[in-house]
């Protein structure tokens, strides 16, 4: 499950030099609202083509093209994960639970505590009550148009997320309510971080009383598994465990709530595709594959440099922030063939909305199974399926790229 991360872009020195032939007016990256993304994705083709290594006025480079993403993301060892720690001197350190911000070797300790509940075998064990879950959600659509993240899009896999902690799956209004908190954080407003802060203390509170429920009686759920696991002899105090639980909550469930919003979104635009993956199921994944390509969940993840290095002929120095743009990388002319079509028949689908490397997502193949399993079911329940034409959407507009909601007009099969 990816990061999250917003800036501010503008002109600067000394890190890194401006390439030539960028204006002055390249300013900062445009927002998803109020066109969906439509600006931003020219945008970053313009910034693929001229300016592919740019530093903006906070002194943060960052990177637009395919290769460079993923050579930064194959060298953990150059360009650390510790955004927090190397960003504040030290002085504020992550939580062990916070997978996303650790590096070797502790980030591999980790990795392989927490990867015993997303083996394929517990993974695909889970497609059954997936489905069944996935039936009784689309029951609650009534009539002819029904908005599909209330409906489907967020309970799904917060859901299921939920199950696997060993938390009730009866407060996923709970969750939700607190993922939204912390998405529409606004880091240049103060008080927008103070409620944020807010959401993590509530978060961990919640949190606290199945850990020591765990701790009197194990269980074999992911919070049992983290409660009486060790690192180093070492057990995992409460902070990391609530730490890695509020991850989970949090990324797993954006992850597959847009992933499924997008699905419709690309298929919309496409009715005669539409009707083949009805036709033909076996084509669902590679759709599902796709989406991941043109619409990432997020738009770009961060790394620090741990030393000075170079980067495609710019000098970077140590504690450079890196901002590696997925959404620009996926969208790379010399990667993709016809890289802004909705193609999934593409013999090259090496997407990197995931990540790469040690840090590639974890719960990867659980989005792939969600998705997989919901737009299955939504074609099972209904014969036509399109975006209700008179919807003005809205997107969450900071590093999330997917619609808050997604009214769509059914016909039922």
């Amino acid at each position: 499950m990816a990061e999250e991360g917003t800036s501010d872009l503008g002109v600067s020195q000394g890190v890194a030099e401006r390439a030539p032939g960028v204006s002055q007016g390249v300013g900062r990256a445009p927002a998803v609202e109020p066109d969906g993304g439509t600006t931003l994705l020219a945008w970053l083709a313009r910034m693929r083509e001229e300016c592919p290594v740019w530093t903006d006025e906070s002194d943060h480079v960052h990177l637009f093209r395919y290769e460079d993403v993923q050579r930064v993301l194959a060298d953990p060892a150059t360009f650390s994960s510790d955004t927090v720690g190397r960003l504040s001197g030290g002085e504020r350190q992550a939580p062990r639970g916070t997978l996303l911000l650790l590096d070797p070797p502790l980030h591999g300790k980790m990795r392989r505590l927490v990867s015993r509940a997303f083996t394929p075998g517990l993974i695909s064990g889970l497609e059954p009550w997936i489905t069944e879950l996935t039936a009784e959600l689309l029951e609650s659509a009534d009539g002819d148009r029904f908005d599909l993240v209330d409906v489907l899009a967020n309970p799904l896999p917060v859901t299921v997320i939920a199950r696997m902690l060993g938390v009730p799956t009866g407060d996923r209004d709970l969750f939700q309510g607190w993922a939204d908190q912390l998405l529409s954080t606004d880091p240049e407003d103060p008080g927008s971080v103070r409620r944020m802060e807010e959401t993590g203390v509530t978060i961990s509170a919640y949190l606290q009383g199945f850990i020591d429920d765990r701790r009197r009686e194990p269980q074999n759920d992911l919070l049992g598994t983290l409660v009486h696991a060790e690192l180093d002899g070492e057990r995992l105090d409460d902070e990391d465990i609530a730490s890695f639980a509020t991850l989970l909550l949090l990324a797993g469930h954006v992850t597959t709530s847009v992933l499924l919003g997008n699905t419709l979104m690309c298929l919309d635009g496409e009715p005669e595709l539409f009707e083949r993956v009805r036709a033909d199921r076996s084509l669902v994944p590679a759709v599902i594959e796709e989406t991941l390509r043109l619409r990432p969940p997020f738009t770009r993840i961060e790394r620090v440099t741990t030393a000075e290095t170079e980067l495609c002929g710019t000098r970077l120095a140590p504690d450079t922030l890196v901002h590696l743009w997925l959404l620009s990388a996926n969208l790379d002319e010399d990667v993709f063939e016809d890289a802004a079509a909705f193609r999934p028949d593409r013999s090259n689908s090496r997407q990197a909305a995931f990540g790469h490397g040690i840090h590639y997502c974890i719960g990867a193949p659980l989005a792939r199974l969600e998705g997989r399993v919901a737009l299955n079911a939504l074609l099972d329940r209904f014969a036509r399926i399109e975006v209700d034409p008179g919807a003005r959407l809205t997107y969450h507009g900071t590093n999330v790229f997917g619609a808050r909601h997604l009214p769509l007009a059914v016909k039922r099969a």
